[in-house]
């Protein structure tokens, strides 16, 4: 991928830092990596940062470089694949597998099977999921395929202009068609794994709207705007209503062997094209099977 920015009489810019800084919204720390191997040209010539551009002057940004995450070990783990362009890998992940490598699941984890997928198309690249899920939480899991293409949509969510959108069954009925839960969260004292509402936590909003009450459970389709781990499960639990099947929040259920969460959509706006794109991911079975 290489990104082109070419100067007009408009130009607001009077250095090449400012272009990279401004127009490709670059960070620093990979602006620097990308002058150290040379790949920043100015008329397809190496210069330095402060260089003063002129009108029709070309800039390019060469991201094709080389790298590696040695620490992940390729799987031939099938993929569910939504949608892939040369800036990103989108994937319907299932429930029970991890998105990252850990000690008990070293090679079993969605970057494992994102890595070998990456060999086998010989894109020489880190691993970089942009959003994370939880192991037993289905869903969308958008894989950068480039460290420009990862800023790009965490500045997004930071903006809020990233949106998530997840279907989730909860126990009991809600007598509400929507709302809003506005409760900060942290992590539980004396658990690595657990968050609760604190008052010292971090600010955390989640939109809910009610889709279907069933006999002993609902549908209901959450709007994350903050981005907390277990944020859903918390707030859920917060307003009476746990996930069904989530054991650590609410309780196991005889119903589905798993806390019944989906990422159903992700919208975002493409930083190359610079349109929005959404991306789907039906409901998986086990939850469809209630419903």
């Amino acid at each position: 991928m290489i990104l082109k920015y070419i100067v007009d009489k408009n130009s607001k810019y009077l250095t090449l830092k400012e272009i990279l800084r401004s127009e490709f919204h670059m960070s620093k720390n990979l602006i620097i990596k990308l002058k150290q191997n040379s790949l920043i040209k100015l008329n397809n010539q190496s210069t330095f940062l402060d260089k003063r551009i002129q009108i029709n002057d070309v800039i390019t940004c060469n991201l094709d470089f080389k790298e590696e995450s040695e620490n992940i070990v390729p799987k031939n783990i099938p993929l569910n694949i939504l949608y892939e362009d040369n800036a990103f890998l989108i994937i319907n992940k299932e429930p029970g597998i991890p998105v990252h490598p850990s000690i008990l699941h070293y090679e079993t984890s969605l970057s494992n099977g994102v890595k070998y997928y990456f060999n086998k198309i010989g894109l020489h690249k880190k691993i970089r999921p942009v959003n994370r899920l939880d192991k037993d939480t289905s869903g969308i899991v958008i894989f950068a395929k480039n460290e420009y293409i990862q800023e790009c949509l965490i500045k997004q969510m930071q903006n809020k202009v990233f949106e998530k959108k997840y279907l989730a069954l909860l126990c009991g009925n809600l007598e509400i068609k929507n709302g809003t839960v506005n409760q900060p969260i942290s992590r539980k004292k004396g658990s690595i794994i657990e968050r609760c509402i604190d008052n010292l936590g971090a600010p955390s909003i989640t939109n809910f709207k009610l889709i279907k009450n069933y006999n002993n459970f609902c549908l209901v389709e959450f709007h994350l705007e903050t981005g907390r781990t277990h944020q859903i499960r918390v707030h859920s639990q917060y307003i009476g209503h746990p996930i069904l099947g989530d054991s650590l929040y609410g309780k196991a259920s005889n119903l589905i062997s798993r806390q019944a969460l989906h990422c159903c959509n992700l919208s975002f706006i493409h930083p190359i094209s610079n349109k929005r794109l959404s991306i789907i991911a039906p409901i998986p079975n086990d939850m469809k099977s209630l419903i």
